[in-house]
């Protein structure tokens, strides 16, 4: 056999050609409905009490939010005012230790030996510790006290909330 004697046909179907030809032969497919029935009375109450509680749950959900929001509003504005006070301890302290190295420096180029330098810097360096511990101690004051007020707020306005909403 020889590729000349070959016929080749190409049938091109349309795009909808299968459901055209199941259609003519009959083997459509049935359509499942679900038979048409009226509801019994109690059916509909309870449909009626479902959506009037769905409504009171949603009222309800919308009145905690915007308690919620009220809350948490208040509590960034005591959070801000008290984070700005840790920031103003912070520049404060900042002031406090440049002061002091510059002090310290100004006092070791007044020095005329080896042990005033020694002296003066076993000074510095005792006095330094003492001050840092003290104002570890202070800003640590200040962060419970930012953590307390910022939690304290939350934590009794979602009590309260939610006591509200059950």
């Amino acid at each position: 056999m020889k590729d000349a004697d070959v016929k080749v046909e190409a049938k091109t179907n349309p795009p909808n050609a299968n459901v055209q030809a199941t259609e003519k032969r009959g083997f459509d497919m049935p359509l499942f409905e679900l038979p048409k029935m009226a509801m019994p009375g109690i059916f509909g109450g309870i449909a009626e009490q479902s959506v009037v509680q769905a409504k009171e749950n949603c009222e309800k959900m919308k009145v905690a939010s915007g308690e919620i929001a009220e809350v948490l509003r208040e509590t960034y504005s005591t959070s801000a005012m008290s984070t700005t006070d840790y920031g103003i301890k912070v520049i404060e302290i900042s002031g406090v230790n440049a002061n002091s190295a510059f002090d310290f420096f100004t006092d070791l180029l007044g020095t005329k030996s080896l042990s005033e330098i020694m002296k003066l810097s076993a000074t510095q360096s005792r006095k330094n510790f003492e001050v840092a511990s003290a104002q570890n101690k202070e800003l640590w004051s200040l962060i419970q006290k930012v953590a307390t007020e910022t939690a304290e707020p939350i934590k009794n306005g979602f009590t309260r909330v939610l006591q509200k909403a059950t």
